[in-house]
């Protein structure tokens, strides 16, 4: 049976198991949309195509499985590089299909014609420029299997336009040989751990989101409670603890809790569970957990000692590392330890009172964090609402918390909470914006309305660039420049016009009882929540301290 380019395409999406897409057509890519046509794979028009990569994002972060985003060649792939390069640094499976000018017009400078493949070689796990249509379902195949095996990551694909329209011959579907399988768990450094766990007075775990993404929080909390050891969380780990737990004390970092930063100098032994040691988690890094021998276990080998020194390192799958571990570790009350770290954390709560003001931004934070359904997913953009949420959401389980973490990319909340509600049908999806950030991709919310999903879009409003705004005061001297905006947008009056139900709590009698009543409401909503501009994320690490050093708080006025 002969098949062109596109139609292998499609089909190999298909073998995969995709249902679906999203994406912008363009002239590079018209041969892989005309293949759609006749698919049952359901195609979402985004309005962006950086739009198109965070909604597949929301799908993989929710789900675990690779999302799949297509653009045309030029202004296509270079709007979708940020969605590519925010995966790469928060290792989500993401299969980027874009097309290309033909073959015979590649380095001519013709219309539309960038060097993806150049371009993208630094923010994928793995790229392709096809020159072969017969090659296609193999590349796929491997795409697929390198996205969401070892470290998850983004997989490009480039096809130009010939080569999607090229007629080849196919017999049977070539398989690829699966290879890349996770290293396994040497028995005699599992031993040398659990020896080390075993005989340590003061440990903590250190998790993060490699727990998340090997399935691992399961075997990360019967570590915990099976030895008594207090675990912290990075940004990108949150869910993996409930905040409940006795053992947990809170985010680690920049924004982290006065626990976890005071925990950390006492600690003889860190214990390192899919983690990088990014700058924002550590501080300053020769102060970060100055008296503690340090266990490494993660799966990608560039991270291992890469910014902090390990005692024992592992490359292993974290679950796997974890699951062999276990019953070499001795049970153990570490009654003098628990003591401990439950005076620190009565002295600095994991949720601490705050104003009684009751649109205080994390006192709204715990509202929504009240009203939402149990297993509802909550994305988040860029910035003060970010931390927020970070610090005041009760995240019971992983992926319920999807965020940008690595790239900081603002832009990110709305779309990949599209993503999230197309693959969660059910669910509660809920985006907490900012009013800097959802202008970034505000267009997504005639994705939104279109779709007519079950997605709550809350804006903390404060007419200003808040994070950029809080520097400025804090480290230059209350130079403010280019972080207000003088126009104070009304957001729910411009989701009327997208076609979505609109809620400004400035005009409520009642915000919180309002806020509650929009969240328990069906379908797409925007709830634009005012707060004053002059308030604070806290604490607050500097730039180059050490995470105790951190600045406990003041409001601006």
């Amino acid at each position: 049976m002969r098949r062109n380019g596109a139609g292998l395409i499609v089909e190999a999406l298909e073998r995969e198991g995709v249902g679906i897409v999203a994406g912008i057509p363009g002239g590079a890519n018209l041969p892989i949309y005309d293949a759609l046509h006749r698919s049952g794979i359901r195609h979402i028009l985004a309005r962006h195509e950086q739009g198109a990569g965070f909604i597949a994002q929301g799908m993989a972060r929710s789900t675990g499985t690779p999302g799949v985003c297509l653009a045309t060649s030029g202004p296509g792939v270079t709007n979708l590089i940020t969605a590519i390069a925010d995966a790469k640094l928060d290792s989500v499976p993401l299969v980027a299909i874009t097309g290309q000018v033909p073959s015979s017009m590649i380095g001519t400078d013709a219309f539309q014609e960038v060097d993806t493949y150049g371009m993208t070689i630094n923010i994928t796990k793995h790229n392709y420029l096809v020159k072969d249509a017969a090659r296609l379902p193999g590349i796929i195949s491997e795409a697929f299997h390198l996205a969401r095996t070892g470290r998850p990551g983004p997989v490009l694909i480039d096809v130009p336009k010939d080569v999607q329209l090229q007629d080849v011959e196919v017999g049977a579907w070539p398989e690829f040989p699966r290879r890349h399988g996770n290293p396994a768990m040497n028995t005699g450094t599992a031993e040398e751990i659990a020896r080390k766990i075993n005989h340590a007075k003061r440990p903590l775990i250190y998790a993060g989101g490699g727990i998340t993404a090997a399935g691992a929080t399961d075997s990360l909390r019967r570590l915990a409670r099976r030895n008594s050891i207090p675990v912290t969380l990075t940004l990108m780990g949150l869910g993996a603890m409930s905040p409940d737990d006795p053992l947990y004390t809170g985010m680690v970092g920049m924004h982290g809790t006065p626990c976890t930063n005071y925990v950390l100098d006492e600690i003889d032994l860190l214990i390192a569970l899919g983690v990088r040691f990014d700058d924002r988690a550590v501080g300053k890094v020769n102060e970060f957990c100055p008296q503690a021998s340090i266990i490494h276990i993660d799966i990608d080998a560039s991270e291992i000692d890469k910014i902090k020194r390990s005692s024992i390192s592992v490359v292993a799958d974290v679950k796997d590392a974890l699951d062999v571990i276990l019953p070499m570790v001795e049970e153990d009350d570490r009654r003098t330890w628990m003591e401990r770290i439950e005076a620190i954390r009565r002295e600095h709560p994991l949720f601490p009172a705050v104003s009684a003001d009751l649109m205080h931004p994390l006192n709204v934070i715990r509202r929504i964090g009240a009203a939402a359904a149990a297993d509802a997913i909550v994305t988040t953009d860029v910035g003060q609402h970010q931390m927020w949420v970070a610090q005041g959401y009760p995240f019971h389980s992983p992926r319920t918390l999807l965020t940008s973490g690595g790239l900081g990319t603002m832009g990110f909340g709305l779309p990949a909470a599209i993503g999230a509600s197309l693959a969660n049908p059910g669910r509660q999806v809920i985006c907490i914006s900012g009013d800097g950030s959802i202008q970034m991709n505000i267009q997504e919310m005639a994705t939104l309305a279109e779709l007519d999903l079950d997605v709550a879009v809350i804006i903390m409003n404060n007419q200003h660039l808040g994070l950029v705004r809080q520097q400025q005061e804090l480290f230059f001297n209350g130079n403010y420049i280019a972080s207000r905006f003088d126009s104070k947008l009304d957001f729910a009056a411009i989701g009327r016009q997208f076609g979505i139900r609109g809620i400004n709590l400035e005009d409520a009698m009642d915000p919180s009882g309002s806020l509650e009543s929009a969240l328990k409401e069906r379908g797409p909503r925007v709830i634009d929540v005012p707060i004053h501009y002059g308030e604070n994320v806290f604490p607050m690490v500097p730039p180059g301290a050490a995470n105790r050093e951190m600045i406990k708080g003041r409001r601006a006025m």
